[in-house]
């Protein structure tokens, strides 16, 4: 193995972690571009022999599709990892997943005149090799910040914020830029005697390629320079090397309290299966209800959908630094991670309270949108029970999980996020195949009422379980000596989320 090391150092900082700041950060844009209209393409009915229009899926379809493929993107990088850390190493998986993206966001982006009757079929091989790329992409990128520090290196936490900040910054441009491209390429044509305005979502695809292009020329052009060897051995070699050097490892059983703390960790994520499956709503049914039903006008200027679809990342920005900050203040009364979670869950059923008042807005008449403000509220509300909830739950599993199986563990809790993100498809399809507008709007009433029950049931039931899961953890959760520490910590633990999460 080489020994080139990492060059130079920014705000106190290896260089190294600004090229993957920056490679995060066009990468989350693909991402989310193609999240942003991947339903609004596959919904839309018109079609045109230029560019532009979308399959002409039912919502049921689409929203089951949508299910499927957020649950697999949680899925496959458990196989990414293991590739990474046994066979590839981090460097060369993130180069074959970026590539494999970006082939497939630019099959999504096909114009249909190139390939009549064959639409669906490159669209599944298009989702395809992007589920299969973001398998490879998504699990390496986070793990290389850390390993630019030293253990004990006090500027770690530091460094996953800012590595936080550029992941929701593409993630935040997504819905804005793509909008641009699929409107600024779109065009009116006239369908029996009217003049229809046709998006061209290839456009967005294609826009959302470039983004993965970027990132992947950016890893290309400084990564040797900027990080070293980092990421260019498999981590279970050099793991191999050491336990060598210190001698064979014993297989011991697990003790009691390792026990009891998996048993937090399974409770918790049964608990978390239950926020995802509502939260994922925003790209699916949110993202419909949103094109649909939501009065976008501003003066005579119309929001495009999927700006919508990039709140919750400001939100984020904005406001992870305030929630970090709210418990530093509470000290003593900081509440535990159980009743984080709870505050989590009943603060998605809130925000789904504002999805009903947008339905109840509407009294039933199809000629009535709601007010775009129902929308802004729940997605603000969404987030904030992000913020409560999720960064807890891998920090958690980081600190309950026996350091030998700790992989293992953070693995089935993907693998409950995956069942999430399907469930919350399943439930979205719920909305019906098509029929009459009136009957769409009943059952997402049905389901946003739904939800919103379930949620704050789930949060009850989690409080009052709270004291006897804190008991179970055996003393995991301990306080930092000082503020700032604690503060630190906080945000870093948000941070890291983010870099796992999204």
């Amino acid at each position: 193995m080489s020994e080139a090391k990492p060059q130079g150092t920014m705000f106190g900082h290896p260089k190294g972690l600004f090229l993957l700041f920056t490679t995060e950060l066009w990468e989350r844009f693909s991402y989310y571009a193609m999240r942003a209209i991947l339903v609004l393409y596959l919904v839309d009915k018109v079609q045109s022999d230029q560019a532009g229009g979308g399959l002409g899926w039912t919502e049921a379809d689409a929203l089951s599709l949508y299910g499927t493929f957020t649950g697999l993107v949680y899925l496959t990088p458990l196989i990414g990892g293991w590739l990474a850390d046994n066979v590839l190493g981090q460097r060369k998986a993130i180069y074959i997943g970026g590539f494999l993206m970006a082939a497939g966001q630019f099959t999504l982006a096909a114009p249909h005149s190139w390939m009549p009757g064959l639409e669906t079929t490159i669209f599944y091989i298009g989702l395809g090799t992007l589920i299969l790329g973001n398998g490879l992409f998504k699990p390496n990128i986070s793990t290389m910040v850390g390993d630019l520090y030293p253990a004990g290196d006090h500027r770690r936490d530091g460094a996953f914020t800012i590595f936080y900040m550029g992941i929701n910054v593409g993630a935040a441009l997504s819905g804005f830029i793509v909008a641009w491209a699929y409107t600024s390429f779109g065009h009116e044509v006239v369908i029996d005697g009217q003049s229809v305005f046709i998006n061209n979502w290839q456009a967005g695809f294609f826009c959302a390629g470039v983004g993965m292009i970027l990132s992947l020329i950016i890893q290309f052009i400084f990564a040797q320079k900027l990080l070293g060897d980092i990421g260019t051995v498999p981590a279970a070699k050099l793991e191999q090397s050491k336990n060598e050097a210190k001698g064979e490892v014993r297989k011991e059983p697990l003790t009691k309290v390792e026990r009891d703390r998996i048993k937090v960790i399974m409770v918790m994520g049964l608990f978390t299966i239950i926020f995802w499956a509502g939260f994922e709503q925003a790209g699916g049914l949110m993202n419909l209800f949103t094109n649909n039903f939501t009065d976008r006008m501003i003066g005579s200027w119309e929001v495009p959908t999927t700006y919508f679809q990039s709140l919750n990342a400001i939100f984020i920005v904005v406001f992870a630094p305030v929630i970090a900050s709210i418990w530093i203040k509470l000290g003593k009364n900081e509440p535990n991670s159980p009743i984080k979670f709870a505050l989590g869950l009943f603060l998605l059923a809130v925000g789904f309270l504002f999805m009903m008042g947008a339905v109840i807005e509407m009294g039933g008449d199809a000629s009535v949108k709601s007010s775009m403000w129902w929308l802004v509220g729940a997605y603000f509300f969404h987030t904030m029970g992000e913020l409560c909830l999720s960064p807890i739950g891998l920090s958690m599993v980081t600190k309950l999980a026996p350091l030998r199986i700790a992989s293992l563990m953070m693995g089935a809790w993907f693998l409950f996020i995956a069942a999430a993100n399907k469930i919350g498809g399943l439930v979205g399809s719920l909305i019906g195949h098509g029929g009459a507008v009136e009957e769409q709007l009943a059952n997402a009433m049905a389901i946003f009422a739904g939800i919103a029950i379930t949620a704050t049931i789930s949060a009850i039931i989690l409080y009052l379980m709270s004291d006897k899961l804190v008991d179970w953890m055996h003393g995991a959760e301990s306080k930092l000596d000082t503020e700032e520490q604690a503060l630190e910590e906080e945000i870093a633990v948000t941070a890291e989320h983010e870099a796992i999460k999204r």
